[in-house]
């Protein structure tokens, strides 16, 4: 982004026009920004420009930065299937629901779905005891899609979550959960990168 300002301001110092101003440009609560991107209007902006992910921007409706970034992520193989119930959370058509009362700070940003690496690790602190360290090694499982490695943390997982107050039922389905995103969830570092440009 420097760099294309550089290059424009070269050109308008030539010119004799004024030079961008980095700090004027990079805004996040532009309403004009909000409503292209709620009317689907994003040919040619980086990640957003596919029809699919078009028809998912006017059905969401984002209104914030929050909701672009969590936008990109979504629209991955891992947590792309519940982009409907995000959405009829989003606008009340749905009641937020969490498995867990200890998952709601985790998820709440996102309606309730697991869309970021991070809310993985956090889950799997929060809920099965896992040390940063080990939720860590989980996230790493998943994003390199190391079957045998999240094979053998799901007994720890189980165990710390019932160890926890958890039933086995509800550890088991939130490891379903967890696991089906494992299929390609972004971190959210990286989601909001690519919001941002």
């Amino acid at each position: 982004i420097q760099n294309a300002i550089d290059m424009a301001n070269d050109s308008n110092q030539k010119n004799g026009k004024p030079p961008i101003d980095r700090k004027k440009l990079m805004v996040f609560d532009d309403e004009a920004v909000f409503a292209l991107y709620a009317r689907g209007d994003t040919d040619n902006v980086f990640q957003s420009e596919s029809q699919g992910f078009k028809e998912m921007l006017r059905q969401f409706q984002p209104d914030c930065i929050e909701d672009i970034i969590a936008a990109v992520a979504m629209y991955r193989p891992g947590p792309m299937d519940n982009i409907p119930t995000m959405v009829d959370c989003k606008h009340g058509r749905r009641e937020i629901e969490y498995d867990l009362p200890v998952l709601e700070p985790i998820l709440k940003e996102t309606y309730g779905v697991i869309v970021y690496q991070e809310q993985v690790m956090q889950i799997a602190q929060a809920v099965a005891g896992f040390s940063l360290g080990k939720a860590d090694i989980l996230r790493r499982a998943m994003g390199k899609k190391k079957i045998d490695v999240m094979d053998q943390m799901k007994p720890q997982f189980i165990k710390g979550a019932v160890d926890l107050g958890a039933t086995e039922k509800e550890a088991d389905d939130l490891w379903a959960k967890v696991e089906k995103f494992a299929n390609y969830g972004f971190n959210k570092s990286h989601a909001g990168v690519y919001a941002v440009l």
